[in-house]
């Protein structure tokens, strides 16, 4: 891609007077040719078809190999048809997926890394229930929202990190929710530049977040991370609808989200070393999974 910055790509669609999507499209392109932008929407459409299976094929009664994951995408789905939880459908239907395709991927599932594997729910988490609660909504919405989304995700790569080993869970769940958060508000029908304040309120508010996993697997806290991410992305979504800004511009918080991680311990950076992992808790549960028969 050949924007560097979130400011030159809103720039760039001022200019065009192109929809966001559109640019990225044209920038992901060698040529920009019948063929060449057939071939990129097939495989952004084959991605969303991953994403939609992920989660439609979910097995509540398949289980992690460590037996730590599995079946929570169900029980909360059952308390939501029960009544008792709070929110509306969409609300709702974010977290169960969200809840269902991480579960798939602890347990090897196919799934879509969005942009990693430990995030892989929250993108899908937005997208899907929203096609289901907004009739409106069409199958190719989606797929120019996944445009948005994935070039927002790769400023992010480019100027700080999408990895957890490098820079933590704020560079995996918090990239995850920028980009799931841009490409609610372009749905919606915001502007590019409220797409970059979306981008921006979610990533700052999960400044700092460390990658802990418990046992050194994807597992713990990583499923219930993807559904902090989604909620995080509707809410800073729906401020940018709102019309609230935020003071800081998407690229600095970026720029910031890269600096936290290079200062982060290495301890919280994926080595199941520190925070949740050392815990009393995290460590008896890591002797207990290391202590099974390999496959």
């Amino acid at each position: 891609m050949g924007f560097s910055s979130v400011a030159a790509w809103v720039a760039a669609c001022q200019e065009t007077q192109l929809p966001m999507w559109e640019v990225i499209l044209r920038q992901d392109l060698d040529q920009d040719t019948p063929e060449a932008r057939a071939a990129s929407l097939k495989q952004m459409k084959h991605m969303w078809e991953v994403m939609k299976n992920s989660a439609s094929q979910y097995q509540s009664e398949q289980r992690s190999y460590s037996g730590l994951v599995g079946g929570d995408g169900a029980r909360y789905a059952e308390a939501w048809a029960s009544g008792i939880l709070m929110g509306d459908c969409y609300w709702n239907a974010a977290i169960a997926t969200a809840l269902k395709v991480s579960e798939c991927n602890a347990c090897m599932k196919r799934i879509v890394a969005a942009p990693t594997a430990g995030s892989c729910g929250v993108i899908p988490a937005a997208l899907i229930p929203y096609l289901e609660c907004y009739p409106d909504t069409t199958e190719e919405d989606m797929v120019h929202a996944l445009y948005l989304a994935g070039g927002f995700g790769n400023i992010i790569a480019e100027r700080a990190s999408i990895s957890g080993a490098e820079a933590g869970c704020q560079a995996e769940i918090g990239a995850a929710s920028a980009m799931a958060a841009a490409a609610l508000t372009f749905l919606r029908g915001g502007t590019p530049e409220a797409c970059g304040n979306a981008c921006a309120i979610a990533l700052k508010n999960l400044l700092g977040l460390v990658c802990d996993p418990v046992a050194g697997l994807v597992e713990i806290p990583c499923v219930k991370r993807n559904v902090i991410g989604v909620v995080n992305a509707i809410s800073s979504a729906n401020l940018a609808m709102a019309g609230i800004t935020s003071r800081i511009p998407a690229d600095e918080v970026i720029d910031a989200m890269g600096e936290i991680g290079r200062h982060m311990p290495e301890s919280v950076r994926e080595t199941a070393q520190g925070g949740l992992a050392a815990t009393l808790t995290g460590q008896k549960i890591a002797e207990t999974v290391l202590k099974q028969p390999s496959a």
